[in-house]
């Protein structure tokens, strides 16, 4: 078999087959457009902006209490204007980042909140999941706003940041200055590790030295951090410090893709190739005769072992980046 998966149809027609949240579109039609199949993520940023609501939430076929998932679909809406022409694209990206700048609420100190709602008892709304550290402030960067962007990625590592372990928890009730979910989330840390990333190619693109030094020093710390807490076989458990916690493809293709394109943009030296490819390789091994990653934490929980189409979709970055090293 090759470096690179054989059979990456597979992956990308179960990952199509899958039902999807708007976080869930965003991150399947960006994995598109890394992975260069513009006859598919443009007909997904089309429909997500077929499916924009009133206020303009991109992709917005069930959950209505999102604030910051639709925005994972607006990078795809800007490139499929600039690929097209076509304003209807750049309108549904304009449309979904006035929303995150003029009407989405956010928390007293002007951090983008992940939901509308609180779905747990006892917490106010106001609350941030390291999860929109990927759907936001990459987004908020391409369009443009790059200081908005580096305020919210700041104020997420002033939240959620455990400086003592250099890893992420998941989700703080900021209004009540307590943690909703105080666990290293190994897919939480990957959708960290990836989001970082795409902002730090921005900065880079943008020369913005600045941004990109201080965002350098996070996302090595997190991917060293991972490293050491790695399983033999180079994936990681559902939770990266517990021994009793299943184990997590989805968050090894996210650590996976963000150190391929780390290595492809000159973030990182070629030293974290090897568990990259770990992680790869013992993936690769888990998909069925269908294309669907086994053994990853499971949508709509996230709290035991599944399916879902951000694991799907992560190992299509990781085949997309990995091919160009």
């Amino acid at each position: 078999m090759s470096d690179q998966y054989d059979n990456i149809d597979k992956v990308i027609n179960a990952m199509l087959a899958m039902q999807r949240y708007p976080w869930e579109q965003g991150v399947c039609a960006q994995a598109l457009f890394e992975a260069g199949r513009e006859e598919l993520w443009i007909p997904m940023a089309y429909d997500a902006i077929k499916r924009m609501d009133a206020l303009g939430r991109l992709a917005m076929a069930g959950g209505g209490e999102a604030v910051s998932d639709p925005a994972a679909n607006g990078e795809v809406c800007l490139r499929a204007y600039e690929k097209t022409g076509d304003e209807f694209y750049l309108n549904g990206a304009k449309s979904m980042l006035e929303y995150l700048m003029n009407r989405a609420p956010r928390t007293e100190d002007g951090v983008i909140c992940h939901n509308d709602v609180s779905f747990f008892e006892g917490y106010t709304k106001y609350q941030l999941w390291i999860d929109g550290l990927y759907m936001v402030p990459p987004f908020l960067a391409v369009m443009g706003e790059i200081e908005e962007s580096f305020k919210q990625v700041k104020r997420y590592i002033h939240h959620l940041y455990d400086a003592e372990h250099n890893l992420f928890y998941h989700i703080k009730d900021v209004k009540q200055d307590k943690y909703v979910r105080k666990v290293h989330w190994a897919t939480g840390n990957g959708w960290a590790l990836m989001g970082i990333a795409r902002i730090m190619q921005e900065a880079q693109r943008l020369n913005r030295e600045d941004i990109f030094n201080c965002l350098d020093q996070i996302f090595k710390n997190v991917l060293d951090a991972m490293i050491k807490l790695s399983l033999p076989d180079g994936r990681f458990r559902d939770i990266l410090d517990d021994d009793g916690s299943f184990i997590d493809g989805t968050s090894s293709m996210m650590f996976a893709a963000s150190v391929y394109r780390g290595i492809n943009k000159g973030f990182i030296s070629m030293d974290y190739l090897k568990y990259a490819d770990a992680a790869y390789e013992a993936v690769k091994k888990d998909i069925d005769n269908y294309g669907i990653l086994r053994h990853v934490a499971g949508c709509p929980n996230f709290v035991s072992e599944g399916t879902s189409a951000e694991a799907q979709a992560a190992f299509i970055m990781a085949d997309a980046w990995k091919r160009r090293i």
